[in-house]
């Protein structure tokens, strides 16, 4: 059964954690272990696991939803103007996969006419497992989780991967977020997105993301009762540029716009 847009059936919910169970098991042989390292043409590192990953998935697909569409990190676009398309990251931080640090995580997004409305943060080797559905209260192992309560900026943990993927005015931005903030995290990826989600930091900025990267994101964060929006304070969809900003406290949105406009 599909789901009346913006409202996700089990059906779908089923179907999304089984994709994660089998990019985990193509995942997990090669956590800590050998494996062949290739470099993108963007200069990001690719595995044999990334890739392993993101085949496991599409198998899947091609079985239980052979009209949608598919967008991958590794393996390119397919029938990416269906209605609803799968959007697959089979390790949203390679560099930590890579140094041994289980700290990265496979993102699977579904999209409804450009609009994410199902994902999924799985870290493969702890077991942790966020799902987020339209409709629907924000999962972490099956329990739900909340953002937390913080409605200003000088009490809020900042966290984002690295300053040096921002642009010059990024990094403007990027210091004036630091400078107003308690305390500021760096490295994490998807992770830090799950754990804004458990109520485990407050604010999150990026920039120049793609759609791999913040589709899953979304509907993690805002079923948690967090926000995401692109540094305009637009809603994030399959246009969006990249430019995110995750928010734990909704009251938080608008200072943050202030501070890095």
């Amino acid at each position: 059964m599909r789901a009346k847009t913006g409202v996700m059936t089990d059906d779908d919910i089923l179907l999304a954690c089984a994709l994660a169970d089998a990019a985990g098991a193509a995942i997990r042989p090669f956590f800590r272990a050998p494996f062949a390292i290739e470099t993108k043409p963007d200069a990001s590192p690719v595995t044999q696991a990334d890739q392993a990953a993101e085949r496991a998935i599409r198998a899947l697909l091609a079985v239980h939803a052979p009209d949608d569409g598919i967008v991958g990190e590794e393996y390119g676009r397919e029938r990416d103007d269906a209605e609803r398309v799968w959007v697959l990251d089979p390790i949203d931080g390679t560099r930590a996969f890579i140094a041994g640090r289980p700290i990265f995580g496979t993102l699977i997004a579904l999209l409804e006419r450009g609009r994410p409305v199902l994902g999924i943060i799985d870290q493969p080797i702890s077991g942790e497992r966020w799902v987020g559905a339209a409709g629907r209260p924000t999962t972490l192992s099956g329990k739900p989780v909340t953002t937390r309560v913080c409605p200003a900026l000088p009490h809020a943990l900042f966290a984002t991967t690295a300053p040096w993927l921002f642009d010059a005015q990024g990094v403007q931005a990027y210091e004036r977020l630091r400078a107003d903030t308690r305390d500021t995290i760096l490295g994490g990826d998807c992770y830090n997105y799950g754990l804004l989600a458990a109520g485990h930091g407050d604010i999150i900025l990026e920039q120049g993301l793609q759609l791999y990267d913040f589709a899953a994101l979304v509907p993690v964060v805002e079923g948690a009762g967090g926000l995401m929006r692109d540094w305009q304070g637009r809603p994030l969809d399959a246009d969006s540029h990249g430019a995110v900003i995750a928010i734990g406290d909704p009251a938080l949105l608008d200072p943050v716009l202030t501070l890095i406009a």
